[in-house]
């Protein structure tokens, strides 16, 4: 919809001419967010047109969100989330499965562990999907993934969120500083208070900005499992939104990811992107269904969770084969 054509020619003259002349019913239409009106013309294509079939899709989350608020009677939104490891791995010819169920990965760890952790090479792909195998556009060039990464970032912020929030230059740059700043420090120490104090900007500012960063899906932020008034008051945890973009924003910045966040976002997004609720939990790093989840490298010890051993998962990095209480990281990657 960013063809030039369009700027001369309304949508809707568009869909007629092929309806009426060549009798089309079907149509596809990418990048609808760079048309003016988008959503207005959609609805007036779906009452005019009645057997028409219209699929659309584009790359601004805020527009196309806020967007579709009028179509919400007349279709269906999906949002397409970024490959699982286990895709990732089929996309670069290592092998083909089907995903595990959540309730499988937990009951039959261990035959799940036998049949992935013989993959050859199976923690060298993990490592280079934690940094290069989230987007499919790795598959074009790996060697300027990152930086074509960092320039989705940086088009996210100047042109989406400018154009649709009318933000000023200097205050954009403050986004780019929170990613830095969340990129680098560990999760526990991440919250609304470390941020404004550590970008000098007020609170109202950071929660109002990190709900833009939210919708426009550079972040994730999650509550705690706490009930009732305590929610309100619970401070949420903050993440990039998957684990490449931690690499991508460090090597521009010239500081270092942090690893834990980087293994933390990996399991966070893998549950959020299967439908599941992801809280973080005062007794280990996230519960998901009643189950407590510690995630770590490959020395981490029972320590945070043996309070309750019988509702709870280490996850480890760094690992083939989990004891008892373990599960690889990895193994996370193949739920969808």
């Amino acid at each position: 919809m960013d063809n030039i054509f369009f700027a001369r020619q309304s949508l809707l003259y568009f869909v007629n001419e092929l309806y009426e002349v060549h009798g089309v019913r079907y149509f596809f239409f990418d990048e609808v967010h760079k048309y003016p009106n988008w959503d207005q013309e959609l609805k007036n294509i779906y009452d005019s047109y009645p057997d028409v079939k219209v699929v659309f899709s584009g790359s601004s989350s805020i527009d196309l969100v806020k967007g579709t608020y009028d179509l919400s009677r007349r279709g269906v939104t999906y949002r397409i989330s970024g490959l699982s490891f286990r895709e990732y791995l089929h996309f670069r010819g290592v092998i083909k499965k089907d995903p595990i169920a959540y309730e499988s990965l937990l009951s039959e760890k261990n035959r799940h562990e036998r049949e992935i952790g013989s993959i050859d090479m199976i923690r060298g792909y993990f490592k280079q999907y934690l940094s290069d195998g989230y987007y499919p556009f790795f598959m074009e060039d790996e060697k300027t993934y990152q930086q074509k990464l960092f320039q989705i970032v940086e088009k996210t912020i100047f042109e989406d969120i400018s154009n649709y929030y009318r933000l000023k230059t200097e205050n954009l740059v403050y986004f780019k500083r929170i990613l830095s700043y969340i990129a680098t420090i560990p999760p526990g120490e991440l919250n609304r208070n470390s941020i404004a104090r550590n970008i000098q900007l007020d609170y109202k500012t950071v929660q109002t900005y990190l709900h833009i960063l939210e919708e426009t899906g550079l972040i994730t932020l999650i509550s705690s499992n706490r009930a009732g008034s305590a929610v309100l008051k619970a401070r949420e945890k903050v993440y990039l939104e998957n684990s490449n973009l931690y690499a991508a924003i460090t090597k521009q910045t010239g500081y270092e990811a942090n690893e834990g966040s980087i293994r933390e976002t990996f399991f966070l997004s893998m549950l959020r992107n299967t439908g599941k609720t992801v809280l973080y939990s005062s007794t280990g790093d996230f519960e998901v269904d009643g189950t407590v989840f510690e995630i770590g490298g490959r020395n981490k010890d029972i320590k945070q969770i043996e309070s309750d051993l019988d509702h709870s998962f280490l996850v480890k990095d760094d690992i083939l084969y989990g004891t008892r209480y373990e599960i690889p990281l990895f193994l996370f990657g193949f739920l969808y």
